[in-house]
């Protein structure tokens, strides 16, 4: 698991082990209603400054097995988990509704939160919950994972040096077979619990880094959704982004691709940057890069979300990217679920409508 780089370890010594003296972060697992709380609570065992010490779920029988599987205490009630001074954090993985009852619960006991996306089913809620861990004073971190792999990085840069010109369309698009190979969980096509479908869920990943190219926020979103095996939420999403300047950006997601695929295509005025097509292969072509599609090295990819999530609880700092970020992408959520079931396009505030917005609203 490669170190934080450009952050300070100060629990961790040059070979790389926990020092004596700095006791590893008591961690609890909040819920395993999400395929990936099993991820989380091993990412909890894996790294060195933290510890695992209890599971707390709604579902008794699902929380008991869950401690059984990592040898840890199933607390059922979840007041009492909190308000054990020892523990430092949790992990939350609840179904989605659940998402702002429970870290404000968590955030007002003291205890550092590091949660899946999306951060909640409403933008208001998001804000809250952010505000809330502010003044609490504990670190909020939502797993928002591809914006740290190597791909990303690169292309950014890329971006960045003005490799492409003008950068006038993206598409993202992320895809799986969950729901025709028949291991997404039932749960995740329950409108109530889990607020919305592919979009809401896989399509968040291809949301925040349409975003995150486009280096600005989507003036409207236009959706569609589809039901292929006729779960009351949709299995195929494609939404168009307008951004400033008449740029598009398409981003797709999929439960019912078989084989699944993660692919991002960028278009400039001058050169092209593709991922993902035929391999996991960063190729770019025009421009500075010649008239054939060429092969570009991937670059070490930025700190994981958990370790970041680690290393501000130990420094005293904020995420405050991460959680930028976070807010926005609930902000296109919810405007892409309003366009589905409207059938029209929805235009995104020019500005946020909140201070806690405010701050957390730029890229």
């Amino acid at each position: 698991m490669a170190r934080l780089e450009g952050f300070a370890h100060p629990a961790i010594d040059r070979q790389g082990g926990l020092q004596a003296h700095v006791p590893p972060l008591k961690i609890a697992a909040i819920g395993f209603w999400h395929v990936h709380a099993g991820d989380y609570a091993n990412s909890v065992l894996e790294h060195p400054e933290t510890t695992l010490v209890a599971v707390w779920d709604d579902d008794e029988t699902r929380g008991l097995a869950a401690a059984a599987e990592y040898g840890v205490e199933f607390v059922a009630d979840l007041d009492e988990l909190l308000a054990r001074p020892d523990l430092d954090g949790v992990t939350v993985t609840t179904s989605t509704d659940q998402h702002h009852e429970v870290m404000l619960k968590a955030a007002r006991a003291g205890k550092h939160i590091f949660t899946e996306k999306v951060l909640a089913p409403t933008v208001e809620e998001a804000e809250d919950i952010v505000g809330v861990a502010s003044a609490a004073g504990v670190v909020l971190v939502v797993s928002l994972p591809r914006l740290y792999d190597d791909y990303t990085v690169a292309i950014e840069r890329i971006i960045d040096e003005g490799s492409l010109g003008e950068l006038t369309y993206t598409r993202v698009r992320l895809a799986h077979d969950g729901w025709v190979a028949g291991w997404l969980p039932e749960r995740f096509g329950d409108p109530e619990t889990a607020i919305g479908g592919a979009l809401t869920d896989l399509g968040c990943h291809p949301a925040y880094l349409t975003r995150l190219f486009h280096r600005a926020e989507p003036l409207s979103l236009s959706a569609s959704y589809g039901s292929v095996t006729g779960h009351p939420v949709e299995d195929n999403a494609v939404v168009t982004a307008e951004f400033p300047g008449g740029r598009l950006g398409v981003f797709e997601a999929s439960v019912v691709t078989s084989p699944g695929d993660f692919t991002i295509e960028l278009r400039g005025t001058t050169a092209a940057v593709t991922f993902g097509f035929g391999g996991e292969r960063l190729l770019a072509k025009g421009g500075v890069y010649g008239d054939e599609w060429q092969e570009l090295p991937l670059p070490e990819p930025a700190p994981m979300a958990f370790w970041q999530w680690v290393e501000h609880i130990r420094t005293g700092t904020t995420a405050n990217e991460n959680l930028r970020h976070a807010v926005a992408l609930t902000r296109m959520v919810v405007a892409a679920n309003e366009s589905a079931a409207s059938g029209a396009s929805v235009a995104l505030d020019a500005a946020p409508a909140s201070a806690a917005a405010s701050a957390t609203a730029s890229v």
